[in-house]
């Protein structure tokens, strides 16, 4: 039985390495599989790979449940899946949604006694199982709806700038270029102090490959 570390981040300019540590600490002989792919799709090359190898008995780790996916309708299709076949999945800041736990809920909650209850127990044993999956389901719908409104204030921030005659590191005419502005924007998003996250200004302009003009020009534009 082996155990295996599954870390994925959206893009090679991400950091990886907060990953591996948390799954090293609680799994330190797993065999680490890194990717950078976007997680609204299960169609990625190692995750592919991990799929086919793994066995009755494996397990795969992962620092969080957005990094197995983002899309919640195939990222529960997939979690029953893996558990039909027997493999243990664990998710390190989501430990309710463990198949470990899930299993334990599947089990009946009240033992039937024989008599005319029964009918009762069975319900309450079924709604717990209900109540179970239903868990599951939410903490993909949550993954899912984080990179959604990601999306959406990254447009919503350029939309804004353009319609305070910004020309977001263009010539005036030019048609808008966001192929590096919106990445850069999402890592600030996502990274900034400013908006939640947990980096200084310095470690999100080297995060985001940008210089420090661009780094407040891009700030500020996401403020508005």
């Amino acid at each position: 039985m082996s155990v295996y570390g599954y870390c994925r981040i959206s893009t090679p300019q991400q950091s990886i390495t907060r990953q591996i540590r948390n799954i090293k600490a609680e799994y330190p002989k797993a065999i680490i599989l890194e990717e950078a792919f976007t997680g609204t799709k299960m169609n990625r090359p190692k995750w592919n790979k991990l799929y086919a190898k793994v066995d009755t008995g494996d397990t795969i780790v992962f620092d969080s449940v957005s990094r197995m996916s983002r899309s919640a309708d195939e990222g529960v299709e997939i979690y029953f899946e893996l558990y039909g076949k027997g493999i243990n999945l664990v998710f390190l800041k989501e430990h309710y949604i463990d198949t470990s736990v899930y299993a334990e809920n599947m089990r009946d909650k009240i033992e039937l006694q024989g008599t005319d209850e029964d009918e009762i127990f069975k319900g309450l044993n079924n709604y717990f199982r209900k109540l179970a999956e239903r868990q599951i389901r939410i903490a993909f719908e949550q993954a899912e709806k984080e990179v959604k409104d990601l999306q959406q204030r990254t447009k919503e921030g350029i939309e804004t700038a353009r319609l305070n005659g910004k020309q977001i590191g263009q010539k005036k005419g030019n048609k808008l270029n966001v192929k590096k502005e919106a990445p850069a924007k999402e890592l600030i998003l996502k990274h900034s102090r400013d908006f939640g996250g947990t980096l200084t200004d310095k470690e999100v302009m080297l995060l985001a490959k940008v210089s420090r003009n661009t780094y407040y020009k891009y700030k500020s534009d996401l403020k508005k």
